[in-house]
């Protein structure tokens, strides 16, 4: 089965962690969006992901950094990778060599848009604030039925275990819909993880049909929307 899978990682760590373990399972094909950088060991987890199930990527462009070690081992892997820029960054994040496509945008925005747009799935790896404001963003889009597509949390060492208990918090409360709480798939390892992505069928109930704000901000036809 072809499907793609967005990663979220924003995390700028570089102390050793067991994530690049995690991640470093056989899988199926389909193509990661990547955005962000996390530590250099992760990151060869990361590019392992990647190449050993035959899955491409996705990320948020640039040629610095980490998310640059991870664009250049899975395009050295035979994976295709596509980099998605606004163009106001590009003097910052560009500053060598490029792998694979570069698709420059307008803004943040778009670029987010854009990125989950390529994706099939969605995972969010420790990380900072930028992974949290990226993966509640894709929660949301699912809550409000903009798409249908799984997000699943590699929980390394229990990393997600407080924002799960607080989410958990938020059904007891009533702030969030029981139904809504499965929009969120987690595991210990990428195996498990995407394993439970695969087998994800849409849940939760009461949301809004397909929405079409997106496609019709950026300009975008139905068959290119966030919830193709």
């Amino acid at each position: 089965m072809n499907w793609s899978v967005s990663i979220l990682c924003v995390s700028l760590r570089t102390e050793r962690s067991k994530i690049h373990e995690s991640l470093a399972a056989p899988s199926a094909p389909g193509v990661a969006c990547l955005s962000g950088g996390i530590g250099q060991t992760d990151a060869g987890g990361c590019s392992v992901l990647q190449v050993r199930r035959n899955i491409d990527l996705v990320y948020g462009g640039g040629s610095v950094g980490l998310m640059g070690l991870v664009s250049h081992a899975v395009h050295d892997g035979g994976r295709h990778v596509l980099g998605v820029i606004p163009r106001t960054l590009m003097p910052r994040e560009i500053t060598g060599e490029t792998v694979g496509e570069v698709r420059a945008v307008s803004g943040m925005h778009q670029r987010k848009a854009e990125m989950a747009r390529q994706a099939d799935a969605f995972i969010a790896l420790p990380g900072g604030y930028g992974t949290l404001e990226e993966l509640l963003e894709v929660i949301t889009w699912a809550q409000l039925g903009i798409h249908d597509k799984p997000v699943g949390l590699l929980n390394v060492d229990g990393y997600y275990d407080s924002l799960l208990s607080f989410i958990d918090k938020a059904v007891d409360e009533g702030f969030i819909a029981p139904a809504a709480r499965h929009i969120i798939i987690s595991a210990q390892t990428s195996h498990e993880l995407l394993s439970e992505l695969e087998d994800y069928r849409p849940t939760h109930d009461g949301v809004a049909p397909r929405l079409s704000w997106e496609r019709e901000r950026l300009g975008h036809s139905p068959k290119s929307d966030i919830g193709r």
